[in-house]
């Protein structure tokens, strides 16, 4: 069955302040069991705010790392999941789910991609 990765894509300049609510938080929590019970659900987790990340170049034989907040991001990934799927339209579909557990208010863009198998 094919591996896919989920980036979630948010603005963390127009991100809700003080985060998920408590009611998203039980949303996504009961999405999160029942994809996990249906064994598709692999690895999830958020990221830290891109504040407190780095970014490792290499550009022209010159390696350098640049820390955090970086100022010409817009959207940074906000979190992940690897799903194991039976195909991209069910990754999509666990997608959508996952994307209409939000409120009104959030913008968020998630990016499905299939694992290269290895």
């Amino acid at each position: 069955m094919p591996r896919f990765l989920t980036m979630i894509r948010v603005d963390e300049k127009n991100a809700p302040e003080g985060g998920p609510s408590p009611e998203l938080q039980e949303r996504m929590g009961a999405l999160l069991e029942e994809i996990t019970k249906a064994g598709v659900m692999l690895d999830t987790a958020g990221l830290k705010p891109v504040a407190e990340g780095s970014r490792v170049t290499w550009d022209q034989g010159e390696l350098s790392v640049t820390d955090g907040p970086f100022t010409e991001t817009k959207e940074v990934i906000g979190g992940y999941s690897i799903i194991q799927a039976k195909d991209k339209a069910e990754a999509i579909e666990w997608t959508k789910r996952f994307l209409k557990t939000h409120e009104e208010y959030w913008t968020i863009t998630a990016e499905v991609r299939e694992i290269e198998a290895g």
